[in-house]
């Protein structure tokens, strides 16, 4: 038999389980691996927290609409349209820092070792006459 669950719904739960195990990745990540997965979750634009606070817009829009239409009290618009503002507050806080995530993240240069030069005699140079 076939799930009767929309491709969508079933999109929203498989994203749920794969930051579950996003989860797991940064609890055993090394302190540059970490900042590494935080700055992609943290970019504002296109990270998850920049995806989500997008995703709560449309749900406040979605719920606006049917508020209006007497299909959803009010009550669930306005706290979708909130959730929507913290997340963004809660962007433009965390951008202050995404420098220094990003800085942890950014794997150190590689050291040059210096070849050594082969030592000139100190008598006279090696010139034969």
């Amino acid at each position: 038999m076939t799930d009767p669950t929309s491709y969508p719904v079933r999109l929203a739960g498989d994203i749920a389980g794969l930051l579950d195990t996003l989860n797991e990745h940064l609890i055993q990540a090394t302190p540059q691996e970490a900042a590494q997965i935080l700055a992609k979750v943290l970019d504002g634009e296109d990270g998850v927290l920049g995806r989500m606070t997008g995703l709560m817009v449309t749900g406040s829009h979605f719920a606006k609409d049917l508020s209006t239409r007497d299909l959803l009290p009010t009550e669930v618009w306005l706290a979708l349209g909130l959730a929507a503002n913290e997340l963004h507050d809660i962007g433009l806080d965390i951008d202050e820092h995404t420098d220094t995530i990003t800085a942890l993240a950014t794997p150190p240069p590689a050291a040059t070792v210096a070849v050594p030069k082969p030592a000139v005699p100190a008598t006279g140079g090696g010139r034969h006459r």
